[in-house]
């Protein structure tokens, strides 16, 4: 099913969503049988359910309110793509040391087609690196030779565009790799920080909404202090394609982290590599409850921080987030926009004696 086809059966806006209960609508519309996309309901109108019913309150179901604090009924596939296990998944790739003493890191990177499920029963035509949204979080340290050996097995042609100093040839503008066609991007880690990787076709909008990018995380020399380390992603998905976005999350699957908090140890330092990389919207933010941290913008300095409990990130800026969590108990971490948390940004963690 192509996108107009989706695009002439779905009628729900975000504006729709959040005028009518927000990510209660989103669970009240799945459980009354309509998914966002590649289907149309053939149901009637159910009274008990906000999206056909707005003289319902407002506040009953809504995702920052009720039983779980999910917004949604159910749970994804979590066979076909975990972000729990996403977290803490960082592909160092295979790793060689040359006589000269060089260590070398080669990835095998697929550009693919592939529908992938961003809230229960809520399904995506994606495209993706290696067959996920976000693609790998590559790691690496600053210095290491890297090189990502890139196949297009896709319909339309496709790049990688990394951040950071590399040669002008090896920048994923040109040359465009066709379909069936491939490419090996090679260049010197640096420098240490946390760098996002996209596709660079145009139209830029389209290839990256749709799901091709990815961090690349260069460690410095003398290393980072031990701690819990884990990567976010923000992203957001136009379901309508009316380039507004109606689906946010981190790391792809709406309010996953409400649904399963992610467990921390009272006191255990953490660290949260954090990305923007959504379109259509000017902004996205992360702010943490009952607590703050120590902000290193792009994650380039060791030394000088910001102590907040709110980032604001345009697209493709990141930083690392450093923290503890004194008491036990669940802290809340959202976008702050409201409208980003009410429909899918939002989740917790759980921090244990």
């Amino acid at each position: 099913m192509n996108e107009q086809t989706n695009l002439e059966k779905t009628e729900i806006s975000r504006r729709k969503l959040l005028q009518l209960g927000a990510a209660a609508g989103i669970a009240g519309l799945l459980a009354a049988g309509g998914p966002l996309i590649n289907t149309v309901s053939g149901n009637g109108p159910d009274h008990n359910n906000p999206l056909t019913n707005p003289t319902l309150d407002e506040n009953k179901g809504m995702g920052m309110s009720h039983g779980d604090n999910s917004g949604t009924v159910g749970d994804v596939d979590l066979t076909q793509f975990d972000p729990s296990q996403f977290l803490y998944n960082f592909d160092w790739g295979s790793e060689t040391i040359t006589e000269s003493g060089q260590t070398v890191r080669e990835w095998d990177v697929v550009a693919l087609e592939r529908e992938i499920e961003i809230a229960p029963g809520v399904f995506f035509p994606a495209w993706t690196y290696n067959g996920q949204v976000p693609g790998p979080t590559f790691r690496c340290r600053e210095g290491d030779l890297l090189r990502f050996h890139f196949s297009n097995g896709s319909t339309h042609p496709h790049t990688i565009h990394f951040h950071g100093f590399h040669p002008p040839s090896m920048d994923g503008v040109e040359p465009i790799i066709q379909p069936g066609e491939s490419f090996t991007y090679e260049f010197k880690a640096r420098p240490f920080g946390v760098h996002p990787y996209h596709c660079h076709v145009m139209s830029l909008k389209k290839h990256i909404h749709k799901g091709l990018y990815g961090t690349l995380i260069i460690d410095p020399p003398q290393s980072r202090k031990p701690a819990l380390e884990m990567i976010m992603v923000m992203n957001a998905f136009d379901t309508t394609f009316d380039n507004e976005n109606e689906v946010y999350a981190v790391n792809t699957v709406a309010f996953h982290y409400a649904r399963h908090p992610i467990q921390v140890k009272v006191g255990e330092l953490v660290r949260v590599y954090v990305i923007n990389m959504t379109e259509f919207d000017l902004i996205n933010s992360f702010h943490l409850h009952a607590s703050m941290f120590r902000l290193y913008r792009t994650g380039t300095n060791l030394e000088q921080f910001e102590l907040t409990d709110t980032v604001i990130m345009g697209q493709g800026e990141r930083a690392v987030l450093e923290f503890t969590l004194d008491d036990p108990g669940k802290y809340m971490f959202h976008a702050h926009q409201s409208e980003f948390t009410e429909l899918g940004w939002m989740g917790f963690f759980e921090a244990v004696a």
